[in-house]
């Protein structure tokens, strides 16, 4: 079974920048997607950013020009192992826990979410 490993979160002023990391267990080889979703307290799950096998990017309008999703292992881009989210002009409507996602042809597998933050 993979897990994921987050790491990044923490507590930001209004229009600071963090760095958030997700870190599978082993390398996938061709996955759907990975990425990252984000639950702020009484709301629902909601996807940020995903990237997928072949480096395509899918993000939410609300985030589109100030996150930025990447990937390691460029030069071997049929596997997948850690995918970064950085944040830029943070908002306190961004504060949320952060979860990590893979989807890897029937496999789904979640990180056990990293919190972030934003208040002056």
């Amino acid at each position: 079974q993979v897990q994921l490993v987050e790491s990044g979160g923490g507590l930001v002023q209004p229009g600071g920048s963090l760095r958030l990391s997700c870190a599978a267990s082993r390398s996938i080889f061709s996955p759907n997607t990975m990425g990252w979703y984000r639950q702020a307290p009484g709301k629902q799950r909601e996807l940020v950013a995903v990237i997928t096998g072949g480096a395509s990017t899918n993000y939410a309008d609300s985030v589109k020009g100030r996150f930025t999703i990447s990937r390691d292992n460029a030069e071997n881009p049929g596997y997948l192992k850690t995918v970064y989210l950085q944040m830029n002009s943070l908002k306190p409507e961004d504060t949320a826990v952060y979860y990590c996602n893979l989807v890897v042809r029937d496999l789904e597998v979640w990180g056990q979410g990293t919190l972030v933050a934003v208040s002056s």
